[in-house]
Protein backbone atom coordinates (compact mmCIF):
# COMPACT_ATOMS: atom_id res chain seq x y z
CA UNK A 1 0.00 0.00 0.00
CA UNK A 2 2.86 2.57 1.08
CA UNK A 3 4.90 1.79 -2.48
CA UNK A 4 1.82 2.78 -4.42
CA UNK A 5 0.86 5.63 -2.24
CA UNK A 6 4.39 7.66 -3.37
CA UNK A 7 4.34 5.83 -6.94
CA UNK A 8 0.39 7.60 -7.16
CA UNK A 9 1.70 10.60 -5.27
CA UNK A 10 4.68 11.17 -7.04
CA UNK A 11 3.03 11.56 -10.78
CA UNK A 12 0.76 14.36 -9.16
CA UNK A 13 4.15 16.10 -9.56
CA UNK A 14 5.98 17.80 -12.25
CA UNK A 15 8.25 16.52 -14.78
CA UNK A 16 11.30 18.63 -13.21
CA UNK A 17 10.78 17.26 -9.30
CA UNK A 18 9.46 14.13 -9.53
CA UNK A 19 12.49 12.21 -8.15
CA UNK A 20 12.93 14.91 -5.27
CA UNK A 21 9.08 14.55 -5.10
CA UNK A 22 9.79 10.47 -4.92
CA UNK A 23 12.72 10.79 -1.98
CA UNK A 24 10.65 12.99 0.06
CA UNK A 25 7.46 10.63 -0.50
CA UNK A 26 9.70 7.77 0.40
CA UNK A 27 10.47 8.65 3.73
CA UNK A 28 6.95 9.53 4.83
CA UNK A 29 5.10 6.78 7.28
CA UNK A 30 1.62 5.35 5.33
CA UNK A 31 -0.77 7.11 7.56
CA UNK A 32 1.04 10.49 6.08
CA UNK A 33 1.16 9.62 2.72
CA UNK A 34 -2.66 8.80 3.12
CA UNK A 35 -3.16 12.22 4.26
CA UNK A 36 -1.47 14.09 1.73
CA UNK A 37 -3.10 11.18 -1.06
CA UNK A 38 -6.67 12.55 0.93
CA UNK A 39 -5.75 16.03 0.51
CA UNK A 40 -4.63 15.52 -3.45
CA UNK A 41 -7.90 13.35 -4.10
CA UNK A 42 -10.10 16.35 -2.39
CA UNK A 43 -8.70 18.62 -4.76
CA UNK A 44 -8.94 17.05 -7.57
CA UNK A 45 -12.94 16.44 -6.91
CA UNK A 46 -13.68 20.56 -6.15
CA UNK A 47 -12.22 21.47 -9.09
CA UNK A 48 -13.13 22.20 -12.42
CA UNK A 49 -9.85 21.89 -13.93
CA UNK A 50 -9.65 26.00 -13.16
CA UNK A 51 -5.78 26.13 -13.40
CA UNK A 52 -3.64 26.40 -10.52
CA UNK A 53 -5.08 28.89 -7.41
CA UNK A 54 -3.68 31.41 -6.07
CA UNK A 55 -1.39 31.36 -2.96
CA UNK A 56 -4.43 32.99 -0.62
CA UNK A 57 -6.58 30.12 -2.67
CA UNK A 58 -4.32 27.21 -1.84
CA UNK A 59 -3.97 28.44 2.07
CA UNK A 60 -8.04 28.57 1.91
CA UNK A 61 -8.13 25.27 0.79
CA UNK A 62 -5.71 23.30 3.65
CA UNK A 63 -7.41 25.41 6.03
CA UNK A 64 -11.09 23.94 4.73
CA UNK A 65 -9.03 20.38 4.52
CA UNK A 66 -8.25 20.92 8.24
CA UNK A 67 -11.55 21.78 8.93
CA UNK A 68 -12.60 18.26 7.96
CA UNK A 69 -9.96 16.47 9.57
CA UNK A 70 -9.58 18.28 12.65
CA UNK A 71 -9.91 15.05 15.21
CA UNK A 72 -6.89 13.83 12.86
CA UNK A 73 -4.54 12.46 14.93
CA UNK A 74 -1.00 14.68 14.52
CA UNK A 75 -3.00 17.23 12.18
CA UNK A 76 0.01 19.89 12.39
CA UNK A 77 2.40 17.84 11.82
CA UNK A 78 1.03 16.35 8.90
CA UNK A 79 -0.46 19.51 7.57
CA UNK A 80 3.44 20.90 7.68
CA UNK A 81 4.40 17.84 5.46
CA UNK A 82 1.14 18.55 3.11
CA UNK A 83 2.47 21.91 2.42
CA UNK A 84 6.11 20.21 1.74
CA UNK A 85 4.71 17.93 -0.72
CA UNK A 86 2.85 21.02 -2.29
CA UNK A 87 6.21 22.66 -2.51
CA UNK A 88 7.99 19.93 -3.81
CA UNK A 89 6.00 18.64 -6.28
CA UNK A 90 4.53 21.87 -7.95
CA UNK A 91 1.54 21.67 -6.90
CA UNK A 92 1.46 24.74 -4.69
CA UNK A 93 3.66 27.12 -7.31
CA UNK A 94 3.24 30.32 -4.61
CA UNK A 95 4.86 30.67 -1.27
CA UNK A 96 2.26 31.15 1.42
CA UNK A 97 1.73 31.10 5.63
CA UNK A 98 -0.88 28.61 6.69
CA UNK A 99 -1.94 28.55 10.73
CA UNK A 100 -3.40 25.20 11.69
CA UNK A 101 -6.79 25.61 12.87
CA UNK A 102 -8.57 23.00 15.48
CA UNK A 103 -12.51 23.38 15.07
Amino acid sequence: MRGVLVAALATCSTSRSKSQTRRFLGGLSRDELQFIADYVGASILESADDGPCSGPELAGRIVEFQRNRSSHPDLDHKTILLMEFLGRSGLGKTPFAVRATHA
